[in-house]
């Protein structure tokens, strides 16, 4: 079939690449020069499976209406006049409760678990390099109180087969040693030694560069107009223009694949087609390692903070905090300013002196960043076949797109192909589609 991906993150790539590898012809369009320079830029770096607790849970509600006012919160709730934010704030309510839960961890523990492996395959298959650290992803607790109740969630990881588990502070510090400096403020932890991290953006580069070597067409700077879903005698097709051009072109093809992260909806829309999806607002420090011997090695979670670090070369990226407020990039408002510095004073609280973390106006060169993570209420994907003829969707991963991406490009490419994927997930477009997702595409 001849098939056209539509964004250039890690999950269309990897939906190239698993398209590619079927035989199929596939073009991917972009508007950014390159592959993952949007929301794959630069992310925490980790691939955790067993770290996939959904957003929505029965404390979510007032811990946002507590922290509305805090520019530093995890997570920020910024309200806009705009009907779909407030549409999927009421979806996310409606699942803030623990039967809700239950059943959203366990299509997203299926879903890591799946992509896992399917990173493990294409790794193997092409050697590609990424600042690859398979040494798990552990996670401290600063109060006694959040590592009691960190019990329960070690728990419900192990009913859908995760062995992440329970530790000692004494134990954490082994693991990895280079906390031990703020060892006194930790009450203990938690850790997986299956977890792995990783450069999203790097890997999602050398991916594209071999998919191109394969045979598949990209059209980067390249806006995408308008979506048109298949009639009688008329294939599915897309209207691109070249930002170097005055005029715009139809392209034409048996499916077209939207995976444009936060701006899928959009998209998707003047079809009647409603993705829940709506974008969190990440931010992200890559600062300097100065001392190497004393970097950490294991990617880890600082709970108190809901920010994770990881080790990437001879840099660490610091990224977390999420901020419900439209599609507003700016990094300079008070907000941003106060949520990148939130990012670097806690590392020079947890590492002293281990990371340049001199601000801009001190001389120092942290490289802030934000982007638009893609949630779902649920935090459950949405991958597979819309209701416009033609027309797919892979998008919606919010902060897992790096942990799902490889997963989400191969069952989707099963899927186009006309085969089930293994494992237990409710794709768009299958009849036994779990109902919650049918409601949430309904009400969006």
């Amino acid at each position: 079939m001849n098939i056209i991906v539509l964004g250039a993150g890690i999950i269309g790539i990897s939906t190239a690449w698993h398209l590619r590898e079927r035989g199929h012809e596939v073009t991917v369009v972009d508007r950014q020069s390159g592959p993952a320079l949007e929301t794959s830029f630069a992310n925490a770096g980790q691939i955790s499976v067993s770290y996939c607790e959904p957003w929505a849970n029965r404390q979510a509600p007032w811990k946002a209406l507590k922290w509305m006012f805090d520019k530093q919160a995890p997570l920020l709730f910024r309200p806009q006049l705009d009907m779909a934010q407030w549409r999927w704030c009421l979806q996310f309510l409606a699942h803030c409760n623990d039967g809700a839960f239950a059943r959203n961890v366990q299509q997203i523990v299926a879903l890591g678990a799946y992509s896992h492996v399917a990173l493990k395959d294409v790794v193997q298959k092409t050697g590609i390099e990424f600042n690859r650290l398979e040494r798990g992803i552990a996670h401290f607790y600063s109060s006694q109180q959040a590592f009691d109740e960190a019990a329960e969630a070690v728990e419900l990881m192990r009913r859908h087969g995760v062995q992440r588990r329970l530790v000692s502070r004494d134990e954490l510090l082994k693991i990895e040693p280079a906390f031990s400096a703020y060892g006194e403020q930790i009450a203990g932890g938690t850790f997986t030694d299956s977890d792995e991290s990783g450069d999203a953006r790097g890997f999602t580069e050398k991916l594209a560069q071999l998919c191109a070597a394969r045979g598949v067409n990209f059209l980067y700077d390249t806006q995408i107009e308008q979506l048109q879903a298949a009639q009688p005698g008329k294939p599915a097709s897309v209207r691109i223009r070249a930002h170097h051009s005055a005029a715009s072109r139809l392209l034409t093809a048996d499916a077209i694949v939207v995976a444009c992260g936060s701006y899928t909806p959009q998209l998707l829309r003047p079809l009647g087609v409603k993705a829940p999806i709506y974008p969190g607002k990440g931010y992200s420090a890559t600062l300097n390692i100065l001392q190497p011997e004393k970097a950490p090695w294991v990617s880890t979670i600082d709970d108190s903070r809901k920010i994770a670090m990881s080790r990437l070369g001879n840099q660490l990226r610091v990224a977390g905090t999420i901020e419900i407020g439209g599609y507003d990039l700016a990094l300079d408002s008070a907000t941003a300013r106060a949520r990148c510095h939130m990012l670097v004073q806690r590392i020079e609280e947890i590492l002293p002196g281990v990371c340049d973390t001199r601000l801009p106006e001190q001389g120092g060169d942290p490289q802030f960043w934000c982007g638009l993570r893609p949630a779902t209420p649920t935090n459950i994907p949405c991958i597979g076949a819309t209701a416009a003829p033609g027309i797919w969707i892979n998008a919606g991963h919010g902060t897992l797109g790096w942990t799902h991406g490889a997963g989400s490009g191969k069952a989707l490419a099963a899927l186009i192909s006309g085969e089930r994927p293994a494992l237990d997930f409710g794709f768009w477009g299958q009849a036994d589609r779990p109902q919650r997702q049918q409601q949430a595409v309904l009400t969006a």
